[in-house]
């Protein structure tokens, strides 16, 4: 477990959840050599970890309360951030842990800028339900440009970052939470001639999305904590199953990394 308590107030944090990127196609896309930004990073490859939300939404609220995804077979693990509350487990000497009800909100009570890129539509701040995630950050960043509907959405995300790393001052902290959405259906506009979704498509727009990563990466601040990950992964076709929000290892089973920048 990383000692999050140790790198609070002293390093930015950059969470970047790759949406609906299955651990099957982010493993084999590094292998491939196809996604060369993430592996300049990622130098002992993605970790299959288990999420604890099927879909976008669940996914990301364990994931801002200290949930983080777990590895197989882990019972009660250690837990980076961990807030406070009865019956409360996984904290452990080194961890975050805070009485604010999501880590947004416990870091921006300790001087943090926290900032929101959204993917997705519960992102999106659109609707009592669109709101809610965002809604746990100071600022928040969403447009249909940014959706999962876009091809070049990745761009514009990434664009966003560069400004919001910019515009942060030097002294002050920044928690930024990136949804990257080119992953998310459809991803067959990024495969030429695919009229389907599939692990092809989903690799295809991953590696599409890499080059603007790298924008990102190359920009970072230093010290950086820097954590990766997948909300959830999905089906396309597998058992008969398509999508997400259904309990299928293909959707629980995510990749993961962390990597801390000097």
């Amino acid at each position: 477990m990383t000692a999050a308590a140790d790198l609070i107030g002293s390093h930015d944090i950059i969470w970047i959840t790759v949406d609906s990127l299955r651990y099957d196609v982010a493993r084999d896309t590094l292998a491939a050599g196809d996604t060369p930004h993430l592996a300049a990073l990622l130098t002992d490859g993605w970790q299959q970890r288990h999420t604890p939300g099927s879909f976008t939404l669940p996914a990301h609220q364990a994931f801002l309360a200290g949930f983080l995804p777990t590895r197989p077979g882990e019972h009660r693990p250690a837990r980076p951030f961990a807030g406070r509350f009865d019956g409360a487990v996984g904290a452990r000497p080194g961890s975050f842990v805070f009485d604010e009800p999501s880590v947004p909100q416990a870091l921006a009570a300790r001087g943090y800028r926290t900032v929101c890129v959204g993917g997705v539509g519960f992102f999106s701040g659109r609707g009592a339900l669109g709101g809610v995630l965002p809604g746990l950050f100071d600022e928040s960043r969403w447009s249909p440009a940014s959706g999962p509907k876009n091809r070049d959405s990745a761009r514009v995300q990434a664009d966003w970052m560069l400004d919001i790393l910019a515009d942060t001052p030097a002294d002050r902290r920044l928690f930024c939470l990136w949804n990257v959405s080119a992953t998310h259906t459809p991803t067959h506009p990024y495969l030429p001639d695919a009229r389907r979704d599939s692990p092809a498509t989903q690799a295809a727009a991953l590696a599409a999305a890499d080059a603007e990563l790298g924008r990102v990466f190359a920009a970072l601040r230093r010290p950086t904590w820097l954590i990766i990950c997948a909300d959830h992964g999905d089906c396309f076709g597998e058992d008969g199953q398509w999508g997400h929000g259904i309990a299928h290892p293909l959707v629980w089973t995510v990749p993961y990394a962390e990597v801390l920048l000097r």
